[in-house]
């Protein structure tokens, strides 16, 4: 994503981003904007077709978390964005 390209009305930081997989509900959100994190870490816990889906960091980097708690998500909608 290229500098001020925005996504459901919130601006995104360029870097990588972690989009839902498949529409479901935010259980619980692991971590928090700006801290570091590996690939494999467990990012967000996404509640869909009643499993818990672990959705994990792609890559190392710096997590700046874009969805909340509860949140209900569509598939390809941002969830953090790694830089």
């Amino acid at each position: 994503a290229a500098d001020g390209d925005e996504v459901a009305g919130k601006p995104v930081a360029a870097g990588e981003v972690v989009a839902a997989p498949m529409p479901g509900n935010i259980l619980d959100i692991k971590v928090q904007s700006g801290a570091s994190v590996k690939s494999g870490d467990v990012l967000i816990i996404l509640e869909a077709m009643k499993m818990e889906n672990e959705i994990v960091a792609p890559s190392d980097g710096t997590v700046t978390v874009v969805t909340t708690k509860g949140a209900a998500v569509n598939t390809g909608d941002v969830l953090v964005t790694l830089s």
